[in-house]
C-alpha cells in the first residue's frame, strides 16, 4: 500500500439514523481540525427486516462490507466503529463509539445474538468512546474495566440567532413514533386543548408541529386523523428547516419509551425551547438537565407539564440551558479530540 493510500483514522459509519450520521460528520471534522487525515466508510442501508435481531444483522453486514472495502484501499493507523452494531462483525479491531449498547437496548429475544458478541467486541476494543457516562454504565461490567474509555459527547450548538417572536406553541420529533412516544404526546396535547384555554399569546400559539414523519404514516398507524385541529405534520425536513422551526417554538415535547441519547432534545434546548418530557430509561443526556432547569416539566403527567411550560414558563430557562450545554460545545469536543482521543488512537 502506497503512502498516498495511508490515513490516520478510518471511521466506519453505520448511519442508520440522522443523529448517527450527524455525529459521525462532527467526529470526522473534529479529527481533521486536530490535524488528522480521515476516511469515512459509509454502510449501505440494508433492506427492511421484520425483527430487530435481523435488522441489526443486516446493518452489521453492511458495516463489515463498507469497512472491508476501505481497508482494501487504505492503511489506517486506527479504526473507529460508530456504534456497537457497526463493530459486531468487524474485519479488524478498533475503537468503538456508541450512544447505547445492545446490553441496554436489546433486551430479551431482540438481542439474542447481539449481546454476547457485543460483549466480546467491547472487551477487545482498544478504546471505548461512549457518548455519555450513562451510556458507558450500560455496557457489561467487564467491558468497563481499565482506562480504555473516553466519554466523547456529540457537539450541540445553537443553529442561529433566536427569533424575536416564538409563534409556535410546541414541536415534537416523531421519527420512529412508537419509540418516541408520539401517542402519549398527542394524548397530552389533546387533553390540554380540551381544558379551558389558558392565556396564550402569539400567532399560531395553539398548534403542535410534528416533524420527522409523514402524515400518511401517522394516520396509517392510527395516531392521527386527517385534518385534526391544532396539529400540523411537517414531514421529513432538512436539518436547516427543522432547526429553524426550533428557533420559533416555545416548547419541545416528547415522551420516549427509551432514550439512547436524545440529540433532538439537546438541539431543542440549544435553540431556546423549553423541554417537556416524561422520564425515560436509557442514557438520556438531556434528562438531568431538564430536571435541573424546571422539574415541573419532567413528569409522567405530560398534560400538566405542557400547560406549565406554555402558561407559566420560567423566565431564565433559556439562559440557564445555554450554560448547562457548555459541556456539549464544539470547542470542548475539539479539545478532547486533539488532547486525548487522537494521542490514544495513534499511540
Amino acid at each position: 500500500m502506497t503512502a498516498a493510500h495511508a490515513v490516520d483514522v478510518l471511521i466506519v459509519s453505520l448511519g442508520s439514523t440522522g443523529g448517527l450520521r450527524a455525529a459521525d460528520a462532527e467526529l470526522e471534522q473534529s479529527l481533521r481540525r486536530a490535524g488528522a487525515s480521515v476516511a469515512l466508510a459509509q454502510a449501505t442501508p440494508p433492506r427492511e427486516m421484520r425483527t430487530l435481531a435481523l435488522t441489526d444483522l443486516g446493518w452489521a453486514l453492511a458495516a463489515r462490507r463498507a469497512a472491508r472495502a476501505e481497508l482494501d484501499r487504505r492503511t489506517p493507523r486506527a479504526v473507529i466503529y460508530s456504534s456497537t452494531t457497526a463493530a459486531l462483525l468487524w474485519p479488524r479491531s478498533g475503537a468503538i463509539r456508541f450512544d447505547a449498547t445492545s446490553h441496554g437496548n436489546r433486551r430479551g429475544r431482540h438481542g439474542l445474538w447481539q449481546r454476547p458478541l457485543e460483549r466480546r467486541r467491547l472487551g477487545r476494543a482498544p478504546q471505548l468512546l461512549p457518548w455519555s457516562e450513562r451510556g458507558l454504565l450500560e455496557a457489561p461490567p467487564p467491558a468497563r474495566r481499565g482506562d480504555r474509555a473516553l466519554v466523547l459527547p456529540v457537539p450541540v450548538e445553537p443553529s442561529g440567532p433566536p427569533e424575536p417572536v416564538r409563534d409556535i406553541a410546541a414541536i415534537a420529533y416523531a421519527a420512529n413514533p412508537s419509540k418516541k412516544g408520539l401517542d402519549r404526546v398527542l394524548e397530552a396535547w389533546r387533553g390540554m386543548r380540551a381544558d379551558p384555554p389558558g392565556e396564550h399569546s402569539g400567532e399560531g400559539s395553539g398548534e403542535l408541529l410534528i416533524a420527522g414523519a409523514a402524515a400518511e404514516e401517522l394516520q396509517g398507524a392510527g395516531l392521527l386523523v386527517p385534518g385534526e385541529e391544532g396539529v400540523r405534520v411537517m414531514g421529513t425536513l432538512s436539518p436547516e428547516e427543522y432547526r429553524a422551526l426550533l428557533r420559533r417554538a416555545r416548547v419541545f415535547v416528547c415522551a420516549p419509551r427509551r432514550e439512547d441519547y436524545g440529540i433532538a432534545q439537546l438541539e431543542a434546548l440549544a435553540d431556546g425551547c423549553l423541554l417537556v418530557t416524561t422520564p425515560a430509561p436509557g442514557p438520556y443526556a438531556a434528562l438531568p438537565i431538564a430536571r435541573e432547569l424546571d422539574p415541573r416539566l419532567v413528569s409522567e403527567d405530560l398534560q400538566s407539564a405542557l400547560r406549565a411550560a406554555l402558561e407559566d414558563p420560567v423566565t431564565d430557562y433559556s439562559t440557564r440551558a445555554r450554560e448547562a450545554l457548555r459541556p456539549f460545545s464544539r470547542v470542548r469536543t475539539d479539545r478532547l479530540v486533539a488532547e486525548q482521543l487522537l494521542p490514544r488512537l495513534l499511540s
